[in-house]
């Protein structure tokens, strides 16, 4: 294909742009992955953008109205809906901002689009709480404005992009003299380097070269179904599993961005159960379990026309075995969305079954499976508010870089009142839910008691060092056991027991009253005994709990109360 010149972007330029963006942030994505600062197992960046933009592209490519306007919004709200970790979430509110620069335009001109990008700089930083720079935010900023400064007449797209390249590139490169974390670590901010990804994929494709972008060859399959399990005598129990995405449409109702949500929910909640709906801009995302999926149809079409639509039987969904069938039948009916309304609920975050039934036990109403390297999407919290049903629900992220998805989550949200506690550890979500109580009868003052309970713990954890470093005075080497907490190394050492037992020294654990561990996959149970029978020597007085947690990453997660 031969370099594309044009001066003006319209809407099938931009599709591919973003698709080629997409695809090099595909090929770059374990690169970014390993400029992680803290040298831990856990670098999510790539992953996070690239599960971000492959949203986007999703609902990109489903959009049909041929305008720049319409397809820039529509990468955009798939990406808001889809944004995982803090890189995600910025770089979906960048793309939210260039979107809010080209409403109402078909095509764009050179300033157009570079007063887009600039509209983009500004939400993404809005969108922190405290903007740091040397992060994806600065080598936006900083290129941006370059690009604005230095805008010249007919200046092609492709001489444009060029330009912004070198200029994210550089901004880049000085990101570790503007963060001293980066310049410890020996590494360039992780954001910044996604974002030149996709902006060099778009770059090559304006130069004639555009990198075919196609879904993962490792993404998870729909199961080969067994249509034995539903047969001409089979009577239908479990019902129709019913997705579908409408667009609201001008000729359907007065105005599609002001339609009532609540409209489809509560006519759903008199056919079925599993409710899922909601509403970003015109289109409305609907999931619910029912016998009459025709209804569900005829309904919606009311009010709008359908994108999607997907009807499974879901007597097919189960697994093979009958002792997985009972269990999934078990976890269908545990697993009622669209719960009664109540005055209060609490979502947290959890990884492993371990911790996750911990979280339960104390009184969460819901445990997003996630953590580190598999953070949820700001989608999968408005599908547990939903799901909570509560006229306010308290959330509890357990992790530095689930927060903003959180956040983004509850600004999105219109049928609760949400309240996100910015606990960054399982310690933390630990001690609000060990002292949980509704009894205040007032929410603003629960979630300030749930504030307070922050202080009452400390939380270690021991993992391996992906690389050899020095980090806060602690001499690491590639492969070693290290302990820390709060993104503070504490400990490195050859044997993960000795790093436990170093970590709990430092943690100054013979002070504390309590000690909680939730054992990591990766450790046996003869390891388990031989832990506890350690700390019952070690620390005479301390009341110990151990739990099979079964997280990934993570050996250990001390919890000292």
């Amino acid at each position: 294909m031969s370099e594309i010149t044009t001066a003006i972007i319209d809407a099938e330029l931009f599709e591919t742009l973003a698709a080629s963006g997409a695809a090099s942030l595909k090929s770059n994505k374990k690169t970014v992955n390993d400029l992680n600062v803290f040298p831990i197992p856990d670098g999510d960046t790539g992953d996070n953008m690239y599960m971000t933009l492959q949203g986007g592209i999703s609902y990109l490519k489903r959009e049909s109205e041929d305008s720049l306007a319409a397809k820039s919004e529509a990468l955009a709200n798939g990406m808001i809906l889809n944004a995982r970790g803090n890189s995600g979430v910025i770089l979906s509110q960048f793309f939210a901002g260039i979107a809010k620069g080209l409403e109402g335009v078909t095509e764009a001109s050179m300033r157009v689009f570079a007063e887009a990008l600039s509209r983009g700089v500004t939400q993404a930083y809005s969108s922190v709480a405290t903007p740091v720079e040397g992060t994806v935010l600065t080598v936006a900023r900083e290129a941006t404005e370059y690009a604005m400064a230095h805008l010249e007449e007919n200046l092609s797209l492709r001489d444009f992009l060029r330009v912004y390249v070198e200029q994210l590139k550089s901004s880049l490169d000085r990101t570790p003299e503007l963060l001293d974390a980066l310049a410890e670590a020996g590494v360039v901010d992780s954001g910044g380097a996604g974002l030149v990804a996709i902006f060099e994929g778009m770059l090559s494709a304006m130069e004639g070269d555009v990198l075919q972008y196609t879904e993962d060859a490792d993404a998870p399959k729909a199961h080969e179904l067994d249509f034995s399990k539903f047969d001409e005598n089979s009577v239908m129990t479990f019902g129709y599993c019913t997705e579908l995405l409408i667009r609201i449409q001008s000729s359907k109702v007065e105005s599609p961005k002001d339609f009532d949500i609540d409209i489809i929910k509560n006519y759903l909640a008199s056919i079925g159960d599993s409710i899922a709906a909601f509403k970003t801009g015109s289109i409305v995302k609907v999931h619910v379990h029912t016998l009459t999926p025709y209804k569900v149809l005829e309904f919606c079409q009311r009010y709008g026309e359908f994108l999607t639509v997907k009807i499974e039987n879901m007597t097919l969904q189960h697994s093979d075995t009958d002792e997985s069938f009972a269990l999934n039948k078990k976890e269908a009916e545990k697993k009622k969305i669209r719960r009664k309304r109540r005055p209060y609920a609490l979502v947290t975050v959890a990884s492993g079954e371990g911790i996750s039934s911990t979280f339960r036990e104390m009184g969460a109403d819901l445990v997003i499976e996630g953590g580190q390297t598999q953070n949820p999407s700001v989608e999968c919290f408005t599908e547990a508010f939903d799901e909570v049903n509560a006229d306010d629900i308290f959330v509890l992220p357990n992790n530095s870089n689930i927060i903003m998805a959180a956040k983004s989550a509850a600004e999105i949200y219109k049928d609760s009142r949400i309240h996100v506690i910015e606990t960054k550890s399982f310690g933390d979500a630990y001690s609000i839910l060990s002292m949980l109580d509704y009894e205040a009868g007032d929410a603003e003052a629960i979630a300030e008691g749930m504030r307070e309970a922050l202080g009452t713990t400390v939380t270690g954890m021991v993992t391996t060092s992906i690389r050899t470093v020095n980090l806060d005075g602690v001499d690491i080497e590639k492969g070693d056991y290290i302990g820390f907490t709060n993104k503070t190394m504490l400990v490195a050492e050859k044997k993960k027991e000795d790093a436990f037992f170093a970590l709990s020294k430092k943690l100054c654990a013979a002070e504390r009253d309590f000690m909680i561990v939730f054992f990591g996959k990766d450790v046996t149970d003869s390891e388990m005994e031989q832990i506890g029978k350690t700390v019952a020597r070690e620390y005479p007085s301390i009341e110990y709990y151990p739990v099979k947690g079964g997280q990934d990453v993570y050996s250990y997660v001390i919890i000292l109360e």
